[in-house]
Order: structure tokens, then sequence, then C-alpha cells
């Protein structure tokens, strides 16, 4: 029986006037066993529960508690899965984990491909290592959405390039997610020779049966680093294969728009960039389902940024306005203290900040949008060759700490260095070589913010107000 360590009970919850302790352990709700977090929650939605706890000492008792209808029962877990992570089972061709170097935090090599991770933080996964049962669980609990890593739809090629003999089974496992009207997510990466031309194709054509339960597919490029000794070989794609690609796509979310209303297929940023074409309006989008896939991620920062901006611009007609007709005395409010404090610096600020290659080109849109606000302030985008895991990985969120300070050696940093939130860990302040914020900041001589959007928060960074 599985014994689920209590850290913590919530003040004055159910369990908290129940008596319940730090320490102590669940054993059983309702007389069932507890698996993972699913059934703990599935469980204590009921207004009547038989709690079997056991104490310090090993000694058990049961307790009854009576609640509210959507009450939280008031009990916090060591584990806050309350089961172990399962990892992965399959050996992809294109996997960037099997591409990381040696000596890396060991958290890094951890494959995970456990479906409750797809519900609780949206990974993708790739089903090959679910049984049948845990799929109609996923019915039974309605957990949603489902996150897929579909990559081809071609069962043969999909065992081939999973590595694993039961890859083939994914449109059986999307029909029954489909029949129970799950919302599921997909993604695709993409192998030049291998998924993409007719197969990619195929795959849509199959993946678009399912919208609008599947609400988007992402089409991503293969990442390679320079770690691929004794790994299949693939070659990078270049911007006519980009053109094949976006065409393909654009041609699928027409039919598709016109049959659901959603345009359900989306290439990647870096399709686009490399093709030498604009990103696509916001409205392509369908909210950025797939922002951690990349896709969208520039037409957000645009269209954020440039938003935060007309905000400050429509204030300050506004004040002009009223200056003009003697009407300025009113209490301000915290955002209009903050345009005040935007519009009225003494001097808009020198600052700086770093990206990935593949973004280069937005720091001409920033500083454009930025000087319309503020004419007189600096800001430098410094682009980074990422030299720790190659030239030919571009995406800003995986620049290393140590590729930041040698890109950065004997450039003009302004007053504050401005670092992306996706450079660093989730819940610590690290990047992926284990370089600390601190040691950078010590390195370059420069204080440093981390940014975590694209809007106003962005522009107020910037010029440190």
């Amino acid at each position: 029986m599985k014994k689920h360590l209590i850290v913590k009970i919530i003040k004055d919850s159910p369990a908290d006037l129940a008596g319940i302790k730090e320490g102590e352990k669940l054993l059983s709700l309702n007389n069932q066993e507890i698996n993972d977090i699913f059934d703990y929650d599935f469980i204590a939605e009921d207004i009547s529960l038989v709690l079997e706890i056991e104490n310090k000492a090993g000694e058990s008792r049961t307790l009854t508690i009576e609640k509210d209808e959507g009450d939280d029962l008031g009990l916090v877990f060591e584990e806050s899965l309350m089961d172990n992570y399962k990892s992965c089972y399959n050996k992809c061709i294109f996997c960037f984990i099997d591409q990381n170097p040696k000596g890396m935090r060991e958290t890094i090599y951890f494959k995970d491909d456990d479906s409750r991770l797809s519900f609780l933080q949206g990974n993708y996964i790739t089903m090959t290592n679910m049984k049948d049962s845990e799929i109609e669980r996923i019915i039974e609990y309605k957990l949603a959405p489902i996150n897929i890593s579909v990559h081809t739809t071609n069962p043969e090629l999909r065992c081939s390039m999973l590595h694993n003999r039961f890859a083939g089974r994914i449109l059986e496992h999307m029909d029954k997610l489909y029949a129970a009207e799950i919302p599921m997510n997909a993604q695709i990466v993409l192998c030049k020779g291998v998924n993409d031309g007719e197969e990619l194709l195929r795959s849509l054509r199959d993946l678009k049966k399912y919208a609008p339960i599947l609400g988007s597919v992402s089409v991503v490029p293969v990442g390679l680093t320079k770690y691929r000794d004794g790994l299949c070989h693939l070659d990078e794609f270049g911007p006519e294969d980009a053109e094949d690609v976006i065409d393909m796509i654009e041609d699928v979310q027409k039919e598709v728009y016109e049959k659901h209303g959603i345009h359900f297929a989306h290439a990647s940023d870096e399709w686009y960039i490399m093709a030498g074409r604009e990103i696509p309006p916001e409205d392509n989008y369908d909210g950025y389902e797939q922002l951690e896939n990349g896709v969208g991620m520039t037409r957000l920062l645009y269209n954020d940024f440039s938003a935060a901006v007309d905000e400050v611009l429509t204030y300050k007609s506004v004040q002009e306005s009223k200056s003009r007709f003697g009407r300025m005395f009113h209490h301000k409010t915290e955002e209009e203290k903050l345009y005040d404090a935007i519009l009225n610096q003494n001097k808009g600020r020198k600052a700086s900040t770093i990206c990935g290659m593949l973004s280069k080109n937005n720091k001409d849109h920033i500083c454009k949008e930025l000087h319309r606000v503020r004419p007189d302030a600096e800001f430098m985008v410094y682009p980074i060759e990422n030299k720790f895991f190659g030239p030919k990985i571009t995406v800003t969120g995986l620049l290393t700490g140590s590729d930041i300070v040698s890109g950065l050696e004997g450039k003009d940093l302004g007053e504050a260095l401005l670092i992306p939130s996706s450079c660093l860990k989730a819940d610590e302040e690290i990047f992926l070589d284990d370089m600390t914020l601190e040691e950078l900041k010590n390195a370059l001589q420069v204080d440093t913010v981390i940014v975590k959007s694209y809007g106003m928060e962005y522009l107020r960074d910037i010029l440190g107000v």
C-alpha cells in the first residue's frame, strides 16, 4: 500500500479541523488506495470522506470528514504528483536530451513521458508507454488538454523514428480521446528527408479529422546540437524547405478554418524567419496554444510591446487634451503613475538585452516602438551565438550563462542587462550550464533584470521605472 507523507495542513481546512497533523501519512481515501494526485483529487471531490491516517509512530486511525461541495480537503503532500514520474521508453532519432554534453546537472538528462504531466504542466507525450486502462482513466477523470507528440501518423515510420514497436498505435489512441471529446494538442518535430514532404502532408490530413477537438498542431524543425556522435544523421533545413513547409501548413489552415473556424496547423516562428517571410498576424494563432513550441512568440512580443507603447501614448494624448481645457486635477491610479514615470523620466536610460541568433531581427521592432514613446532611450539588443550546444541552436531559451558572458565581453551594456526568463531554470536563477545569475552579474559588472513578459512590464524594465 502506498503511503503519502503530509507535509502541510492548510489552516482552518477540513483536514485541520479534523486534527490531521503534518508528518502523518494518508493510507486510503473512501477505502480506496491512492495511486497519484488524480485519484486523490477525483475522490476528494466527495462531500463525505473516510480517511485512513497513519501517525508518526506508525499507528493508523480512521477519520470521517464532512465538507462543503468544492471545498479543498486541505492536505499538501511531499510529492506533488503523489507518485514517481514515468520515464520515456523511446529512443527518438531527434531527441534533444540525447544531444546534451556530458557533465550537466542530472535532472537535465531525465526523459519524462508521463501523461499526468501533460495535464499538469503542458508537457507533450508520445503515449507509447500508456496502457489502455490509463487512456480510459484520462477519459473517466476528464483530464484535458492532452498534449501529444505525434511526429508522424504513418505507423511504420513512427515506430522507426521513435525506435519503439508500440509507437504505431497513435491514431488508435487519439480515436478514443476524440470519441470522448477530450481536448488535445499535437506536435510534429520535422526531420529532413524523414517525416517531411508527403509524410507531413499525410500526417496533417490524418490529424485534421480530429479538429476541433484537436485544437492545434505545431510543426517545428528538429534542433541539432554539436553533440551527435553515434546518433542518426540528420540534415538541416534551408530556406526553400521552409517555404514548402509553410505553404503546406497554410493550405491546411485554410481548409480547417473554413470548416471549424480555427487555423489548426501552425508553423513555428523559425520556419518564417528561415524563409524570410513575415510573421502571421495574431488572429492566425488562435489564442497562442503552442507558445511553448515556438509558435507565435515573435508576434506576441511585437503586439504586446506595441500595445504597451500605444497605451502610454494614448494616456499622454488625453492628458494634453485635459491640460488645454484646464482639467488636470484628479487622484491618479497606479497605472497612471506608471505612465507618468515613463513619460517624465529625466533622461531615457541606456539598457541592453540578449537573444538567440534566431531573434536578432526583433531588435529593430523593439527599438522603433521604444523610440515612439522615449526617443532619448538607448536599448541595445545583442544576438548571442550558442557555442555550448553549437551554432545550429539559435533559440534564446537555450543560451547558457557562459555564452552570454563571452558574447557580451567588451560590449556597452548600459545601466542594466535584461535577461529573458526562458534562459533560466523555472524555479531558480540558474542557467543550463549551472552558472547562476549572480555569477553572470559579477562577471559582467552590470545590474540584471529578469524579463518575464513583453508588454508594459518589458517597457518598464527597459526604462527602469
